[in-house]
């Protein structure tokens, strides 16, 4: 019996660690952190031996393949010692793909995963179908492959789970765009970013499909390089495009496989440029799956949008509240600034990635009126905009007050902080919620 320790115990792992279970592995789950009770219970349940607080080396170094949660890098000293002793270190997604007859639609880019992965997953299940929605949102998929059997799987995959894939084939990948995230973690090398996101093609085979953004250089030119052997279906908003889609006198078009499909961009329910690119995926994607013009129509005029992605809260006294807390690097502030058409009132701050906030200054310039901070240390958002910032702020309350004395009936306060969570909350999630509710309270 092959031993598999899973190394995190979060959503991804725990899942891991129960299809490991299911599919008779001995199995052993370790975290360096506190595991939450839920996941511990579950593990209790399926009598999966687990640890928390650190890492007994010993029962971690005799793995036979090793289940890494996306959050832990490469380079701990841990995972350093696998790979020196010539241990299989895979992700969950890597693991459960083993299991895993379904069909499988992935997304992944720097920005819009979310937001296109949940709109993707919304239209199969207006078309009636059976689909499990799951990778870096809602439930683990190694879970969902363990316990449930469903025919179609919607996967977001970040660059960190990429990673991770060897065997792992997409039926569909998506690749959004590529603009400079996370290369902290990439040894500030954007080459090594690039060919984490271009894993999503691997194994892919012609009868599978690609769909990229031809608007976006870095991605036409690493394809210019590579193999793909999947049918190319490109997405623009420049330029028309033979098979994929393209927009046209305020219209979306979409062709693929001698089908058509045509809809008024001021139909779809997402707004925003960035917006157009993420429906035009799903789209697309409703074309490859044999789904009805009508309910392709349907699904895009009726999404409701993801929490904390240009989320609206609230209007206060004439101003209107914009929680975009998931918009964890620049390029993700430059399409929330990019579809503002009010006065903005910006809150940035959070840990810096390595961020580069010249990408975002003309857009400051133009549309925003003042910058309240929200992080331990801005020194780097007040050299980069000077007399822009005018507070520095420790706490969701004290910045949404500090905001809303600053703001005049018909100004916009968007959270679009550029920036990780971690110095100050929990997650996105939890800085998202205690915005909104700092709102709320006004």
């Amino acid at each position: 019996m092959k031993r598999v320790v899973v190394l995190g115990g979060g959503e991804s792992g725990v899942g891991a660690a129960v299809l490991a279970k299911v599919k008779e592995f001995d199995v052993f789950l370790s975290d360096s952190g506190t595991l939450k009770d839920n996941y511990k219970s579950e593990l209790s349940k399926w009598g999966i031996p687990y640890e928390e607080g650190g890492h007994t080396k010993e029962k971690v170094l005799n793995a036979d393949i090793v289940i890494k949660s996306p959050g832990i890098p490469e380079n701990a000293p841990l995972v350093e010692a696998l790979y020196a002793q010539g241990t299989s270190v895979i992700s969950e997604i890597e693991f459960a793909g083993w299991f895993d007859t379904a069909k499988k639609i992935c997304i992944t880019g720097s920005n819009g995963k979310t937001t296109t992965t949940s709109l993707i997953y919304y239209l199969l299940q207006n078309a009636g179908l059976n689909v499990g929605l799951g990778g870096n949102i809602g439930r683990s998929y190694a879970y969902q492959v363990a316990t449930e059997n469903h025919d179609i799987y919607v996967l977001e995959l970040s660059s960190f789970q990429l990673d991770g894939m060897y065997d792992f084939k997409a039926d569909i990948a998506v690749l959004l765009n590529i603009t400079p995230d996370h290369l902290d973690r990439y040894d500030h090398k954007m080459q090594n970013y690039i060919n984490a996101k271009f894993r999503i093609t691997r194994n892919m085979k012609e009868e599978d499909c690609f769909i990229f953004c031809s608007d976006d250089q870095i991605t036409m030119g690493e394809l210019n390089r590579i193999v793909v052997q999947a049918k190319k279906l490109p997405f623009s908003q420049n330029a028309p495009v033979e098979e994929g889609a393209f927009v046209e006198d305020g219209r979306m078009k979409v062709q693929y496989n001698g089908n058509n499909f045509e809809m008024m961009v001021n139909e779809l329910s997402l707004e925003g440029r960035h917006n157009v690119y993420n429906s035009m995926v799903a789209a697309i994607t409703g074309k490859i799956m044999n789904i009805t013009n009508e309910t392709i129509r349907k699904a895009l005029s009726s999404f409701k949008g993801v929490e904390h992605r240009l989320e609206k809260v609230l209007s206060v006294g004439g101003v209107l509240y914009i929680n975009d807390s998931k918009a964890t690097n620049v390029n993700s502030t430059w399409y929330a600034l990019e579809s503002m058409t009010a006065p903005t009132i910006l809150i940035l701050g959070g840990k810096d990635k390595g961020n580069d906030y010249s990408e975002i200054a003309g857009l400051v310039e133009s549309k925003v009126k003042a910058i309240v901070c929200l992080g331990v240390d801005n020194a780097k958002i007040h050299s980069a905009f000077g007399d822009k910032v005018v507070a520095d702020t420790l706490s969701a309350e004290e910045c949404v007050r500090k905001c809303a004395q600053l703001a005049e009936p018909g100004d916009t306060v968007l959270l679009s902080p550029c920036c990780a969570s971690f110095d100050l909350f929990k997650s996105y999630e939890d800085r998202g919620r205690q915005f909104k509710e700092a709102v709320r309270n006004l």
